[in-house]
């Protein structure tokens, strides 16, 4: 197969500095902290027309993840499991995906987010609108997830 690059469109800025610090999803800590997405001058024009929208998917680089794996045992599971069939961070291709609440912009290309779990500093490749319409399947199964699901608020 062959290779691919990204280019990222700018950053996201946690007040996490290490893996280790990052909540396991960002619906921890609760409440959840105001983190920021800074997009860069070149891509701020694609931000045209996001007000209005509650909720946002961004997609970033885990930049500071360690060798992949192709089996983890989940810190509160313990099983063996397939990465794909986690949301462990040593992926192939460790690219992450948070839906996260949208609170307007702190300045021109700056938006103000929550719930995220990333490193302060990771890169962010892409924003898109989240849809509940579209995005959201309620009665979708989680499999072995089942009994460790993360509350909702």
């Amino acid at each position: 197969m062959p290779d691919y690059a990204v280019t990222p469109i700018g950053h996201l800025e946690t007040p996490w500095a290490t893996p280790a610090e990052c909540p396991r999803n960002g619906r921890q800590p609760d409440p959840a902290p105001e983190c920021r997405a800074v997009v860069a001058p070149a891509f701020q024009d694609g931000l045209l027309a996001l007000e209005g929208f509650s909720h946002l998917i961004l997609l970033y680089w885990m930049h500071q993840v360690r060798t992949p794996a192709l089996r983890v045992s989940p810190p509160f599971d313990g099983e063996p499991r397939g990465i794909f069939a986690t949301r462990a961070p040593h992926r192939p291709n460790p690219i992450a995906l948070s839906v996260v609440r949208f609170e307007g912009f702190a300045a021109p290309g700056v938006l103000r987010v929550r719930n995220l779990d990333c490193v302060d500093g990771t890169p962010l490749l892409d924003i898109k609108p989240y849809l509940p319409t579209t995005d959201a399947e309620p009665d979708a199964a989680m499999g072995w997830l089942t009994s460790h699901a993360t509350s909702r608020r």
